[in-house]
């Protein structure tokens, strides 16, 4: 890969990352951060002590991504978070917890940009925690600004990742080149074929298959008595029989309705859909 084609796809990813990192915040915080991003000649000084460090594949791409944070700033944007669902006490491993899930949701964004660079369905995959350091690929620091004090990411991608990505197929050129050759167009033509990206980008999703899952309630029983349980024994669940029950997709409720019966199979009435900031009290 030449210097020019690298330097190319090194701009497109990083473009890529800090437009996920703005829309996930945005849409978690409900407030749309300034996001930049400066490339770094060497790997930077992280204490591993001190930073979340995550490692994240990319489907069948070679190579992982990775990004750490220090663990203050982790906190700080998962409190922005949480303070927008309205929720003020949080303990540390749920701030990190909502800061890993705003992670995932960063790297969704990239893997669809992904897909619709390459043409082939790429979806993030063995993200995990980290205290291993990659001394080699291609370095930048996003700088995202939630609140007073930014928020600096130090993001690595490999060279192998890069080379992947920039084996664009021919009829993907073309469209990319239509698409630079028309960037003095007016503002209102690019937000159009900006809706019309998002859309082609988002079919991509419409075939992935996620569980539901209805949940009666739960209860909390000593083991002694789970010991005890045998045929006919009854556990009492904390929802009484009038309450509405929760759908669940992915570990996450999305609406509420009443149970009824269809054909001879149980089925749920929808009642109630949460919102976004319900949505992220009953994350799991």
């Amino acid at each position: 890969m030449d210097a020019s084609t690298s330097a190319a796809v090194f701009k497109w990813a990083f473009d890529e990352l800090a437009a996920g990192f703005a829309s996930v915040f945005e849409a978690m915080a409900a407030v749309r951060p300034a996001v930049s991003w400066t490339a770094l000649p060497n790997a930077p000084a992280i204490e591993s002590e001190d930073s979340m460090c995550w490692t994240q594949q990319l489907g069948p791409l070679p190579g992982a991504v990775f990004a750490a944070v220090t663990q203050a700033g982790a906190a700080e944007a998962g409190q922005h978070v949480m303070l927008a669902a309205g929720i003020e006490d949080c303990t540390p491993e749920e701030l990190r917890s909502t800061w890993v899930e705003a992670l995932g949701q960063v790297f969704a964004v990239l893997g669809r940009g992904i897909s619709a660079r390459l043409g082939a369905e790429i979806a993030p995959k063995g993200g995990k925690l980290t205290t291993e350091i990659p001394t080699a690929g291609k370095w930048a620091a996003l700088t995202v600004v939630l609140g007073s004090s930014p928020l600096v990411i130090h993001v690595a991608l490999p060279e192998e990742l890069l080379e992947s990505l920039a084996v664009v197929p021919k009829a993907n050129a073309a469209t990319q080149s239509a698409g630079e050759a028309s960037s003095s167009v007016p503002a209102t033509m690019e937000s159009a074929r900006g809706a019309a990206d998002d859309s082609r980008t988002f079919d991509l999703l419409l075939e992935v298959e996620l569980p539901v899952s209805v949940s009666f309630g739960h209860a909390q029983v000593p083991l002694k008595d789970v010991l005890k349980l045998t045929s006919g024994s009854i556990v009492e669940l904390s929802r009484a029989i009038v309450e509405p029950v929760d759908i669940v997709v992915n570990n996450c409720v999305i609406a509420r309705g009443e149970v009824v019966v269809v054909e001879g199979n149980f089925g749920v009435r929808i009642q109630h859909v949460v919102s976004r900031h319900e949505r992220l009290r009953t994350l799991k």
